[in-house]
């Protein structure tokens, strides 16, 4: 019985500390310890988001299509190199070092250019994203396949096994639990980056919405957006664990069977 109360506690505590920081948040503006337009209270946040609902949706969609199709584009190319980086060593110290680099810059830095050389539509907003994505995809997967046992390797190759079949049956499943950790930061990448990439140039989406209630002052609407942007990043890497169960039904075993132990 003592178990089970502690399971749903633990399970429960993260809401319970939620809840917690938005009485305080809402005690604190009721007091107007803070001018009411610099810090708006949860109860304006959510009145400016009920309000504004069919415009949020609007401009949610186009980012999210900017995402899907960045992190979609990430998620091939860092495979491909991955793999390329993996199979060939030379290739692997050719790139690797520029993965690194890139970094090291900022986002907000390579925004602006991405804007003047592809101009104000889909374009750089994609690209950037896929620049963002890029890197927690190869990198997960490569430390995915250097995961792989390597008694087992060699197993397979005391048996005439070709690098395709050692690659597709050991690499390749050793690395896709890399793999779903590198997707769901990439997830959660691909909305902010769509965001900044708004920032600076183009017509609809959630970053250009959050420039024009800024310049109006509606921190109310600003607080809105940003509550819709976690929301959208956390429902994505919800659905990147759902995907990771589905396609490693055996994970989920092992750990019941530690749990269990």
């Amino acid at each position: 019985m003592t178990k089970r109360f502690q399971n749903i506690i633990n399970r429960i505590s993260p809401y319970i500390a939620v809840l917690g920081i938005l009485i305080i948040w809402q005690i604190l503006s009721l007091l107007e310890l803070l001018p009411r337009y610099m810090l708006p209270s949860p109860t304006d946040v959510v009145r400016a988001f009920i309000l504004d609902f069919p415009l949020l949706m609007h401009h949610s969609k186009v980012t999210l299509l900017e995402a899907f199709l960045g992190l979609g584009i990430g998620v091939a190319l860092g495979f491909i190199v991955a793999v390329l980086m993996d199979r060939f060593k030379p290739v692997y110290r050719a790139i690797y070092p520029i993965l690194v680099i890139t970094q090291t810059i900022p986002t907000v830095a390579i925004a602006p250019l991405l804007v003047l050389w592809l101009g104000y539509g889909i374009a750089p907003k994609v690209t950037l994203i896929v620049i963002v994505t890029f890197f927690p995809i190869t990198i997960g997967l490569l430390d995915g396949f250097a995961s792989a046992d390597p008694d087992t390797i060699k197993l397979l190759m005391s048996m005439n096994a070709s690098k395709g079949q050692i690659f597709r049956h050991i690499k390749l499943p050793s690395s896709m639990s890399h793999f779903f950790a590198g997707l769901r930061i990439s997830a959660s990448y691909s909305i902010v980056g769509a965001v900044i990439a708004e920032w600076l140039g183009g017509f609809s989406g959630l970053g250009v919405y959050m420039t024009r209630v800024k310049k109006s002052y509606s921190f109310d609407k600003m607080f809105a957006v940003i509550f819709l942007i976690s929301v959208i990043s956390l429902l994505l890497m919800s659905v990147v664990t759902v995907l990771q169960r589905i396609s490693m039904p055996w994970a989920g075993r092992e750990t019941g069977l530690q749990r269990d132990v």
